[in-house]
């Protein structure tokens, strides 16, 4: 599961482990054939890949996608008075830049 990753690699992570955890990483490294560091950031990388995706991405069943579609081309409600009110108070608390 290595992945090579290019650029400069200038930045440091340090973590504290447990003696049995650091002890579980080197035999998986030495599996593997690679360094501990090596292991540790291409593992961690790839977790971070999939937990990045996975919250960027909506997936949607066939009956939440048509029920998103509708939602999305059906014509405005009108507002109403709670939405007024708070837009009022938007308007009056936030400064734009």
């Amino acid at each position: 599961m290595l992945v090579a990753t290019r650029g400069n690699k200038s930045d440091r992570i340090v973590a504290r482990v447990t003696a049995q955890d650091k002890a579980l990483l080197e035999r998986a490294a030495v599996l593997e054939g690679c360094s501990v560091g090596a292991f540790v950031i291409s593992n961690v990388r790839a977790a971070a890949e999939k937990v990045v995706q996975g919250h960027e991405m909506i997936r949607l069943n066939r009956e939440e996608s048509r029920r998103f579609i509708k939602a999305l081309l059906a014509p405005p409600r009108p507002p109403t008075k709670r939405f007024k009110v708070a837009l009022q108070m938007y308007r009056k608390t936030v400064i734009e830049r």
